[in-house]
């Protein structure tokens, strides 16, 4: 194309995710535009602009959160690149996060606190609400337990997210009541940080102690709300650049004739971003508890098993068996998981080489950090960084 493309975005400014979702967009721009870009404030439930009536432009990245939008859009036939998959427009192509990778860190994490009681907390009539709640029962019936489920009052399905979620704050009391029916200590996950908040205000309302009796875990990491909670939620952070980038990318292609290389990418989250509401080890036996917060605050400064069985007065035989049999890990294992878990943060949200993201991570060598991150990931650090990381 000779001419500077005029592209429209319809994505809601109003919240975190859509908000990463621009900037994603306007890094992809910055390199390799420029473009023409009309958008304004918006919700996600909004309706079609008005100025789209009379907008003659080359290209669409929207998401697609109402019947009007998705109907504008397949009759423009513009190159367009959906970042909802809630309407299915032929031969619009779709970015957008991984969910089974999402609900699949939100368990991990409540899981490797601990708990052997694990809830879901979502919201009757969301469509995403309903995916991460099928996907929570899978996990959890994999990991040998039971999945409690709560779903709030029945609303029909609708696209309108901040509809569902405002009729949500009238649930406070059932959520109360259904956490109350609960066995202790439980983790919840819920189906995004608003409902998450829904349920630590109930808790907070009936004097229940987060994270003592139960922690939460929310999904989106919208820092705003995430820090408004009490007390602070943690919350799985999708990686919301990289899917605004990759969808410019797809765009670009698009908008200069070419078929998309792909017709559904899936983007993996960032990971947890752990707070306070799931800060507790939930298990009866102290000692394993004790040796695994070590662990985790210790482990990428180069201590070892020893000093591990040091720091609780247990005997490492001891130590071992306890251990593994609570944890399904070794000592030594957790340590090199705790200290890859690190290594994998650096790659992605830092430009530091090998050598020094070894020394932070409590690597002697960088060989031996590169060789053990290769055999858990199934691929090379500098592999792992280019996949992870916008461009």
């Amino acid at each position: 194309m000779d001419k500077i493309p005029r592209v429209a975005l319809l994505i809601e400014s109003s919240r975190g995710y859509g908000r990463g979702l621009l900037l994603g967009i306007a890094d992809y721009v910055g390199a390799h535009g420029p473009w023409s870009i009309y958008h304004h404030e918006r919700a996600l439930g909004d309706p079609v602009p008005a100025w789209m009536r009379r907008w003659h432009g080359d290209g669409i990245i929207a998401r697609i959160a109402n019947r009007r939008v998705a109907q504008m859009i397949a009759r423009r036939r513009l190159p367009t690149v959906e970042l909802r998959d809630l309407y299915r427009i032929p031969g619009v192509p779709v970015v957008e996060n991984e969910p089974r990778a999402v609900v699949r860190m939100a368990v991990d994490h409540l899981l490797e606190r601990g708990f052997t009681h694990l809830a879901y907390c979502g919201l009757s009539g969301a469509d995403y609400s309903e995916r991460r709640q099928r996907l929570f029962v899978e996990f959890v019936a994999q990991a040998g337990q039971q999945a409690y489920v709560y779903t709030g009052r029945s609303q029909q399905r609708s696209p309108d997210t901040s509809m569902i979620e405002a009729a949500g704050l009238l649930d406070e009391d059932k959520i109360a009541k259904w956490l109350g029916s609960l066995p202790k200590p439980v983790g919840v996950m819920a189906a995004n940080d608003v409902r998450a908040q829904q349920v630590l205000n109930a808790c907070i309302e009936h004097k229940i102690s987060v994270p003592g009796e139960v922690a939460v875990i929310g999904v989106n990491n919208d820092e705003l709300v995430c820090e408004m909670c009490h007390p602070t939620l943690t919350s799985v952070e999708p990686n919301t650049k990289k899917i605004g980038y990759e969808a410019a990318c797809l765009l670009d292609q698009l908008m200069k004739g070419r078929k998309p290389f792909q017709n559904r990418i899936l983007v993996e989250p960032v990971g947890v971003v752990a707070r306070e509401s799931t800060n507790v080890m939930a298990m009866q036996d102290r000692d394993v508890a004790a040796a695994l917060q070590y662990i985790r605050d210790h482990a990428c400064e180069g201590i070892s098993v020893n000093d591990v069985g040091a720091h609780v007065f247990v005997s490492i035989s001891t130590l071992h068996r306890r251990f593994s049999k609570i944890v399904g890990r070794t000592p030594r294992s957790e340590i090199v998981r705790v200290q890859l878990n690190l290594v994998k943060e650096l790659l992605r949200r830092t430009d530091f080489p090998l050598s020094r993201i070894a020394e932070r991570t409590g690597f002697n060598h960088v060989e031996s950090m590169c060789h053990l991150f290769k055999t858990a990931v199934g691929m090379t650090p500098g592999q792992f960084r280019k996949q992870s990381r916008i461009s």
